[in-house]
C-alpha cells in the first residue's frame, strides 16, 4: 500500500550547483547539491519542511513517487544529510538529477526534483 507523502514547502527547489549542464568531466567528479525553500535533515529525522537528497544517474523513467526510493547504482541515497558527493562513471554521456525525499526516502508532495543535466565523462 502507498505510504502518505510528506508535503513539500511552497516554492521549494533543488538544483545541481556543479557540474554545469553540458560539462565534460573526468571519470571521478564532484557533484554539489543546492536546495532553496527547505532544509536538509538525515533520513529518519522528522523535522517539518526538511528532506534529504537522492541522485538519479541515467534514470530514464521517474521512480514511483508514492513509495520509498530504491537503493540502486542509478538511485543513490544521501540519507546522512550530505550536500555533495563524488561520483565515478564510465566514459560517455550521462544524465544527473536530484530528487528530495522525506525521512522515509519517499519523494515530497509535490515532488522537489532538479532539472536533468547532461555531462560527458572523459
Amino acid at each position: 500500500a502507498d505510504v502518505p507523502r510528506t508535503p513539500s514547502p511552497a516554492g521549494a527547489e533543488v538544483y545541481i550547483i556543479s557540474p554545469k549542464d553540458g560539462a565534460t568531466v573526468p571519470g571521478t567528479f564532484k557533484v554539489q547539491f543546492g536546495l532553496r525553500g527547505m532544509g536538509v535533515a538525515p533520513a529518519g529525522v522528522d523535522i517539518p519542511e526538511t528532506g534529504h537528497h537522492h541522485l538519479l544517474i541515467d534514470v530514464k523513467d521517474q521512480p514511483d513517487m508514492n513509495a520509498p526510493l530504491p537503493v540502486t547504482d542509478n538511485i543513490r541515497h544521501y540519507g546522512k544529510g550530505q550536500t555533495e558527493t563524488e561520483v565515478t562513471l564510465p566514459p560517455g554521456p550521462h544524465t544527473l538529477q536530484l530528487l528530495v525525499g522525506d525521512k522515509s526516502h519517499i519523494p515530497m508532495n509535490p515532488s522537489v526534483g532538479s532539472k536533468v543535466i547532461r555531462v560527458n565523462v572523459q
